[in-house]
């Protein structure tokens, strides 16, 4: 996440802006009154060598840099020199500061890059520093990142594993409860159609069912049961066939999706009890073994960057947007911030209130209001932060 650092009293050698692209960054250097414009492979030996030159160039005086980036690999591979100070810049920003000195709209990738070394220049009041977290801590925030990567991408292959279900053997969405669970995952691997669930013998069925947490044996003879009189939604091999070999894929992703995520929050549980700041973020309440790491990840290593609580709702996107013109205004849901790190927030408001006596009272009395549950999780977040 991002660091703020007072870069008013550096005095900069050269302002710097890049235009991020996948292979050839257009980079446009001002220096004093001359300007100078060029293309950077991306690649680590030609970074690495242009930031030699300049370090070489301007002796090692401090050069600012303005890019559409607070991470990834081009961000990445420029903190490490101690000459460049990085000033990330929101893309709405320079948007509408390209708007605001050429209405025609024309946009290329020279002309952004120069927009982001004169917007540095000209208005670095309005920008903050890039100073990263420290190594543990930047660490943690990518492992919970990834994590929520991963249970979003297994979402996804649920989907598509319902999807296909549905086109030929509904039944086992009705037998198999959650598709990430291990009851799901078997009962599709042993009987991935209807023909061959129902030719399955009575006694295999009901140990299965035993073996997968149902314990009440007149529930699962009304299960077993109910599969006999099942009727197949199709009887047509040119779907039942493909599906089958597919939804035999999709389990396996499936598989491979649960293991990760475990893999992850057994990293994360331990470089969370490895953190100085651990127990701080353990005891709020509600954070729990999930929760807690982002918390402490979204607050950072250096508080005092924070001032007030009100910076990091305005930050996190928690906090509203008022929009007024004369009679008119408009209080409405803040877009531009960290997504991930506002759906922390967000589902940390919700758990606060189950354990939390005033977050739960402040919860009930906007719920006391009209206000739904959604929208009053996002309020109580304010309170929360």
């Amino acid at each position: 996440m991002l660091i703020h650092q007072t870069s008013a009293d550096v005095m900069f050698a050269a302002y710097v802006g890049i235009d991020w692209a996948d292979e050839k960054h257009a980079v446009c250097m001002l220096e004093g009154t001359g300007q100078i414009e060029q293309a950077l492979d991306h690649s680590p030996e030609a970074i690495a060598a242009w930031a030699d030159a300049l370090r070489r160039r301007f002796d090692g005086r401090m050069v600012a840099v303005a890019l559409e980036q607070s991470r990834g690999a081009l961000i990445y591979a420029l903190m490490q020199y101690e000459h460049l100070m990085l000033f990330p810049v929101n893309p709405t920003q320079l948007a509408r500061y390209r708007e605001a000195l050429s209405v025609s709209g024309k946009k290329d990738d020279p002309g952004d890059a120069h927009l982001l070394a004169r917007f540095l220049r000209d208005h670095r009041d309005c920008l903050r520093a890039w100073k990263p977290d420290n190594v543990q801590t930047r660490e943690l925030a990518r492992l919970c990142e990834l994590r929520r990567d991963i249970v979003d991408a297994r979402k996804k292959t649920i989907q598509q594993l319902i999807a296909s279900l549905k086109q030929y053997y509904p039944q086992a969405l009705q037998l198999a409860g959650e598709l990430h669970k291990p009851l799901a995952l078997e009962l599709l691997r042993r009987w991935p159609t209807l023909k061959q669930l129902q030719r399955a013998h009575p006694g295999s069925l009901r140990k299965f069912f035993r073996q997968y947490g149902h314990r009440d044996d007149e529930k699962i003879n009304a299960l077993v049961q109910s599969i006999r009189g099942f009727q197949p939604l199709t009887k047509d091999d040119a779907v039942i066939r493909p599906s089958a070999l597919y939804v035999g894929l999709l389990i396996k992703q499936i598989e491979q999706f649960n293991q990760a995520v475990s893999s992850f929050e057994e990293q994360i549980a331990k470089r969370f009890a490895e953190h100085p700041d651990a127990e701080v973020f353990r005891s709020l309440p509600g954070s729990g073994p999930a929760l807690a790491p982002r918390l402490l990840t979204a607050f950072g290593t250096d508080r005092e960057r924070l001032q007030m609580a009100a910076e990091l709702q305005s930050y996190v996107g928690i906090a509203p947007v008022t929009v007024r013109s004369g009679k008119f205004c408009r209080v409405q849901r803040r877009y531009a911030c960290p997504k991930f790190l506002r759906q922390t927030f967000h589902e940390f408001a919700d758990q606060a209130r189950r354990w939390s006596k005033w977050s739960k009272a402040y919860y009930q009395l906007l719920r006391d209001r009209g206000k739904n549950r959604a929208i009053e999780c996002r309020l109580s977040g304010s309170i929360v932060a």
